[in-house]
């Protein structure tokens, strides 16, 4: 009973999980360190920092009591996560916890030689970084990840959260 109950609770599965030997192998990423996937942990310290960066800012030109400081701090983390991922390839919260964002769409070839330094990184570019950002904001595709631990805003746009240390 509780292996038919898995197999629709646990949803779909994208590819086969079982011939991969760890998260992001698939990918041409490394096992661990440098360069392989950031965890769960480390990607909600980068987003919680980065909210925080967007209501300090906010609170810069927006009184405490006004009824818009929700949407302006959305605003403003919205354009943070834009202006900095397209020009720097992270935002400030995750520079602060060890992580950058990557593309991956080129092959695993490509991949290995970004990680291990033989080739400079792809740049994520405006569109991709828009269209992350606008994802997100929607709260649940950061949600919903693969085996490989990927969020759908990453699948979709073709990138991947890594660790830099």
């Amino acid at each position: 009973m509780g292996r038919v109950t898995g197999s629709w609770l646990s949803g779909p599965q994208i590819g086969s999980p079982d011939s991969i030997e760890y998260r992001g192998a698939d990918l041409g990423l490394p096992q661990s360190g440098p360069g392989s996937l950031a965890t769960g942990w480390t990607r909600v310290l980068g987003l919680l920092i980065d909210w925080v960066l967007a209501y300090g800012l906010s609170l810069l030109f927006t009184p405490l009591s006004s009824p818009y400081l929700g949407t302006i701090v959305l605003g403003v983390w919205f354009a943070i996560g834009v202006l900095a991922v397209s020009v720097f390839g992270f935002t400030p919260g995750q520079f602060v916890a060890g992580m950058r964002v990557m593309r991956v769409d080129l092959g695993a070839d490509r991949a290995t030689a970004e990680v291990t330094g033989q080739t400079s990184p792809a740049a994520v570019g405006i569109v991709r970084a828009v269209a992350r950002q606008v994802l997100i904001v929607f709260l649940v595709p950061a949600l919903i990840n693969d085996y490989n631990g990927r969020a759908l805003h990453d699948r979709a746009t073709g990138t991947a959260l890594i660790r830099t240390r």
